[in-house]
């Protein structure tokens, strides 16, 4: 009963994953397209986590913690980027 639940939540996420990229494609604006790839990032890592309890083990938990971390620093350079047009800013002479 409980693997049924796993794979359906897989499934759906596997839906939402496509929808947001569908949202990263034909994404109106630079904003929507950063949100629907923080979406995904968030997904992948909701998704390796149901294959680990599927699978029984502990093996995914350090590829879980470096997605999430990536994805949030993929947001945060992106958000920087919208923001200011650059991520990395120079230090001027005064």
């Amino acid at each position: 009963m409980i693997e049924v639940m796993l794979i359906t939540a897989l499934s759906l996420y596997g839906i939402a994953i496509a929808i947001s990229a569908y949202r990263i494609v034909i994404g109106p604006s630079l904003p929507d397209r950063v949100v629907a790839l923080d979406m995904i990032g968030v997904m992948l890592v909701s998704s390796i986590a149901v294959i680990s309890v599927l699978l029984g083990t502990t093996a995914f938990l350090e590829v879980i913690l470096i997605l999430a971390i990536l994805a949030f620093i993929s947001t945060i350079a992106f958000s920087k980027y919208i923001e200011r047009g650059v991520i990395i800013e120079r230090k001027r002479d005064k």
